[in-house]
């Protein structure tokens, strides 16, 4: 919903072309605010506002316009005062953004960044999407490890306008080796002792990535350690750049999103729900639902081998719905927990025996109880059987939620065993193997306990 509480005089500003009454508003706000309340003006009236803003406002407030606005500004606006605008935005946002614009208009603004900008673009470039390169950025708070704290202070002082972060100070080598960190804090805290070299402060056990891990590493050990930011390094341990928490909850969001598509039996969307086509929706959609269908069409086989059981005894066929629906939640169920347990780091592949011990174990007393309760249903239900052939009911259940239960738990460890993402095994993949596991055993059980079964068989 677009808020329109300073719309009308943002406008009229712009009409007389009010560069102070724009400058105030620019900065009368948090930078979110203001472009909240620039939701309604088109890409140019937006581009005219930030270029009255104070230029170390700019680029904040562009950072919270939607993408398609920021992505509209870059290719149609003057390419010099655009190439200014890029130069004071991190060079993770930057690299983000230059990906989505018309990569003709990308080499037209490249030339016109300093030298050092350019390169750290081009340079970020080259990572692979979803590495913590691609997320990082290069613009570090670092020191010298023969620096005093007095020095320290007042370089950080100095390196604090073009940096995103200070909250963390890494030490570094003439060579950008990566010896330590001091916190902003630390030096504050020391400013009595200024003389105090800063490496007899520094923190020296340093956890970090490297620049090709996964960001889903990278986002696992900024929430174990509660890190405001990690260091990214190469082979070498030279200081590549750091990870910030606001790109971390990016990166979990994004994850977070995925995981909730494929959970779903649908390929994740690159845009928003609405922005994507139709035909789009409906090729995501569809191929996991051909998928799913075909997994549907094996239970249908399986019952179609039955046939002649299901006519002869009819009953069966009334707890068919009630057995693969167990079977199906109770292996739903256990997907989820192991899902989630990877996904957040609680669980590793070296422990699946534990996880599959647990599961049996869950799968044995819950199976117990839905057992006993399907066992009431048969009594209740059924009047043309015996109390003993009335026990394929319980027995079936059992079995299924034992096998539902052991086999969700499973396959998301099978499926991250092979390099694959373990919400691909959701519930409703799951729901389809218990399905047509649930029909195997439920007709083995009955011809396995029904005498007139057993003749027909025979036969």
């Amino acid at each position: 919903m677009i808020n329109t509480l300073y719309l009308p005089e943002i406008r009229e500003m712009l009409v007389d072309r009010d560069s102070e009454g724009l400058r105030d508003f620019s900065g009368a706000l948090h930078p979110a605010r203001t472009a909240e309340f620039m939701e309604g003006l088109t890409a140019a009236e937006s581009w005219v506002v930030l270029r009255a803003a104070q230029p170390y406002l700019r680029a904040q407030i562009f950072g919270y316009f939607d993408e398609d606005r920021q992505i509209e500004i870059v290719q149609t606006c003057n390419r010099q005062e655009v190439s200014e605008l890029i130069t004071d935005m991190p060079a993770d946002d930057c690299v983000d953004l230059l990906e989505e614009v018309d990569p003709a208009v990308v080499e037209e603004i490249l030339p016109l960044l300093p030298v050092d900008d350019r390169r750290d673009i081009l340079r970020l470039r080259e990572y692979p999407e979803g590495t913590a390169g691609s997320v990082m950025t290069t613009e570090v708070a670092r020191l010298p490890e023969t620096m005093t704290v007095r020095d320290a202070l007042l370089e950080i002082g100095r390196q604090s306008q073009e940096l995103e972060t200070i909250y963390y100070i890494y030490i570094v080598d003439g060579e950008s080796h990566l010896r330590g960190l001091v916190s902003a804090r630390q030096l504050v805290a020391n400013l009595g002792k200024e003389d105090t070299c800063v490496a007899d402060l520094m923190e020296r056990d340093l956890v970090t990535v490297y620049g090709h891990d996964d960001q889903e590493v990278v986002a696992d050990k900024v929430a174990n350690y509660d890190f405001l930011a990690i260091p990214v390094v190469d082979n070498e341990q030279r200081l590549l750049g750091i990870v910030t928490h606001d790109d971390i909850i990016d990166v979990l969001l994004e994850e977070a999103e995925e995981d909730a598509y494929l959970a779903g039996a649908i390929n994740p969307l690159q845009e928003s729900y609405l922005e994507t086509p139709w035909y789009t929706l409906a090729w995501k959609r569809g191929l996991w639902l051909f998928i799913l269908s075909m997994a549907a069409l094996l239970t249908v086989i399986a019952l179609q081998g039955y046939e002649n059981v299901l006519k002869e005894v009819t009953w069966l066929a009334l707890f068919i719905p009630l057995i693969i629906s167990c079977g199906g939640n109770s292996g739903g169920q256990s997907a989820t927990l192991v899902i989630t347990s990877l996904t957040t780091g609680d669980l590793k592949l070296s422990e699946w025996r534990q996880v599959l011990w647990r599961e049996l174990i869950m799968g044995l007393a819950l199976g117990t109880g839905l057992a006993a309760l399907g066992y009431v249903f048969a009594v209740v239900l059924i009047t043309d059987a015996t109390s003993v052939q009335k026990l394929v009911i319980p027995i079936t259940l059992l079995l299924v939620v034992v096998t539902g239960t052991v086999c969700g738990g499973a396959l998301p460890l099978v499926f991250r065993r092979l390099g694959l993402d373990p919400a691909l095994m959701s519930n409703p993949f799951v729901a389809g193997i218990i399905d047509v596991a649930g029909i195997l055993i439920y007709m083995a059980v009955a011809v396995a306990m029904l005498d007139e079964l057993q003749v027909l068989f025979a036969k």
